[in-house]
């Protein structure tokens, strides 16, 4: 593992990453702005917000602004709490090289904490290389390498993969499809000992019941909630299944429905939905169009190409009928909407950088998908602010606009609140007390797009 100062440095090199002397915390002061504070749902007008040394030191009337500070004249804009991440991944392997684009593009896009969910040793060292303040990027957490059908052969290797993934410092252990229940029985019970949380997928084998028993921290892609009400003949297989249950749509008993939000709301097991992957994958949108939205020309030129393709082909080969692709994508937004009203934790996540998602840049496109299941607004960008840091055991010290909170903000040029598009509407970031301003900004978004 890459642990040492040198070693840490060396490796950021590698990879292309700029490794600053130090962080920058020099004071930042906003003028005239009008607060999002989003421990409530309201707009406080006319403020003057202080950052000093990656906290907020006053929210109020105005005030002097501290030696060496910059000041920033938000009259007109918007100020809320940064957004989370709590699907993400951050390339490694082979994609090493694309680690730095992929961090910066977080922060860009105002993420100012990301979950990575596909690890490896090298997540280890960006992690506590942003912590330090050597490196830009949001706030990270992340995943070991997952647990699936080809690493988890047994309950004792499961076991071992637990300890070792401990003992190596992640700060969760990722679950993929396949793991069998057997394994999966093993890996919860040594994970819960040692206090550490598990999080993903649903594999077929466990089922919704026994993730929920067990403990998951969170269900990403709401997996096994489809397949909870499966009523088909056959066995479900993946192959039956398809992609989170577009393979089942018409072999559905939706009389269960309700007993099974019941069953989620008590295990007080947070979900992550993805919503806008499932969206992008079945909706009738071409690829040219997906990829034709502004944040793409961002990312990796050919891996662009390649979902552009993906997609065509998706609607060209007609797997699914148009009719079930829209049951899919109607259920999953009565589940979501169901759920969050029954009490169910949400947390913001979007699989980001996968199918047509770009970094950072896809957290808001999740916002608008659960805006379209029928969230408001502020109860989306709760997903991505207060409810995450409830989750973290942070309650009013981040994910709002407060005094002693975490100076991770987000300066937008049109009220959230009003229209979820509007989060998109980025004038500067604040990630760990650092301000990026629209210029400095643009310069960096502009040197990814001629990358």
């Amino acid at each position: 593992m890459f642990r040492s100062a040198l070693a840490v440095g060396a490796m950021l090199f590698a990879l292309g990453v700029p490794v600053p002397a130090a962080s920058q915390q020099t004071p930042v002061v906003f003028t005239g702005v009008s607060v999002i504070p989003m421990d409530r749902e309201t707009v406080m007008a006319n403020q003057t917000v202080i950052v000093e040394n990656g906290r907020i030191t006053h929210v109020g009337g105005e005030r002097s602004a501290p030696a060496g500070a910059t000041t920033v004249d938000a009259r007109g804009k918007f100020l809320m709490p940064a957004i989370a991440e709590f699907h993400a991944h951050v390339p490694s392997g082979q994609q090493a090289v694309h680690a730095h684009r992929t961090l910066s593009l977080y922060v860009l896009a105002g993420v100012a904490t990301a979950r990575g969910m596909l690890g490896a040793p090298m997540h280890l060292a960006l992690r506590d290389s942003i912590a330090a303040g050597q490196l830009l990027g949001p706030r990270l957490l992340t995943s070991g390498p997952s647990f699936n059908n080809n690493s988890v052969t047994s309950p004792s290797v499961a076991a071992t993969m637990v300890r070792d993934q401990k003992a190596a410092g992640y700060d969760l252990l990722k679950i993929h499809p396949g793991v069998p229940k057997a394994a999966f029985d093993s890996l919860a019970a040594v994970a819960n000992a040692v206090r550490i949380p598990f999080a993903g997928h649903v594999p077929l084998e466990i089922g919704l019941d026994v993730a929920l028993t067990s403990k998951y921290s969170t269900i990403d892609h709401l997996d096994g909630i489809v397949e909870a009400m499966y009523a088909g003949p056959q066995p479900l297989t993946p192959q039956v299944n398809g992609f989170f249950g577009l393979g089942i749509m018409r072999q559905l008993d939706q009389s269960r429905f309700g007993a099974i939000v019941n069953r989620v709301k008590a295990s007080g097991v947070a979900m992550v939905p993805t919503q806008i992957l499932m969206d992008n994958y079945a909706n009738d949108v071409t690829g040219d169009e997906l990829t034709s939205l502004p944040e793409f020309k961002y990312w990796v030129p050919q891996q662009v190409a390649a979902w552009r393709t993906n997609k065509n082909n998706l609607l060209a080969q007609a797997a699914v009928p148009r009719e079930q692709r829209q049951e899919f994508i109607a259920l999953r937004r009565r589940i979501i909407k169901t759920l969050y009203d029954a009490g169910v934790p949400f947390l913001l996540g979007s699989d980001a950088p996968q199918l047509w998602n770009v970094p950072g840049f896809s957290a808001h496109r999740e916002l608008g998908a659960l805006v379209a299941a029928g969230l408001t607004s502020y109860q989306a960008l709760r997903t991505g602010t207060v409810d995450v840091a409830r989750f973290m055991g942070e309650e009013g010290r981040a994910g709002v606009v407060r005094v002693g909170a975490r100076a991770d903000l987000l300066l937008l040029d049109a009220n959230p609140l009003s229209s979820i598009a509007n989060s998109l509407r980025i004038n500067g970031v604040v990630v760990n007390g650092r301000w990026i301003g629209p210029a400095e900004r643009e310069r960096m978004l502009g040197a990814l797009a001629s990358q």
